[in-house]
């Protein structure tokens, strides 16, 4: 755990990834909002075009590396952030998808993402005095997983290989590889045998 000494050395990203509070009254808050209004700039142009390299090329823009040109992502997208997403291979996401990203998001290879889905990596403080602190928590999607059609998969989740989200379900907690997951919260249902 580190120090309040050393959380003072941290900058405002590097805080907002590390699951510290970061309030929107913040001084240094304005260097988020600058990355959060050039993610609504760049989904802007990217859900105005049906074109499959063009999106890509855009979408690595906003998340400021590379995507491999075996992924294929489909418009509408949305994002509050993008920098903090990182794709593997072979990944699909479907349409009207909701990356909220700050925490970070991280999808393995051959991932397949159905239509409007959540990843939500942010949390506001429970303080009703206090909500424009929030905390953030990544995401992590090992290789192989479906998420199905209006899921949403809460901050700090990690998902195991190969595994299955149900449509609609609400995930809370991680999910261990190879298994069908669904319900809200979610709940094993299944294994998959391989």
């Amino acid at each position: 755990m580190q120090t309040s000494n050393n959380n003072n050395k941290l900058n405002i990203f590097e805080r907002d990834l590390s699951g510290l509070g970061v309030s929107t009254k913040e001084k240094d808050f304005k260097e988020i909002l600058e990355v959060i209004q050039n993610a609504q700039r760049l989904t802007l142009k990217m859900n105005a075009c049906s074109d499959a390299d063009e999106i890509r090329k855009i979408f690595s823009e906003l998340i400021g590396k590379e995507v491999d040109s075996s992924c294929w992502i489909m418009t509408p997208f949305y994002t509050d952030f993008g920098r903090n997403i990182m794709l593997g291979k072979n990944v699909f996401i479907n349409h009207c998808c909701t990356f909220m990203d700050r925490g970070g998001i991280e999808i393995g290879d051959e991932c397949f993402i159905a239509p409007k889905v959540n990843l939500v990596t942010i949390n506001h403080d429970i303080n009703p005095h206090n909500r424009t602190t929030t905390y953030c928590k990544k995401i992590v999607l090992e290789k192989r997983i479906w998420i199905g059609v209006g899921a949403t998969i809460c901050p700090g989740v990690r998902i195991g290989e190969n595994s299955i989200i149900a449509a609609g379900a609400v995930v809370t907690k991680d999910v261990p590889k190879n298994v069908i997951v669904g319900g809200n919260p979610a709940k094993i249902l299944r294994e998959i045998e391989i």
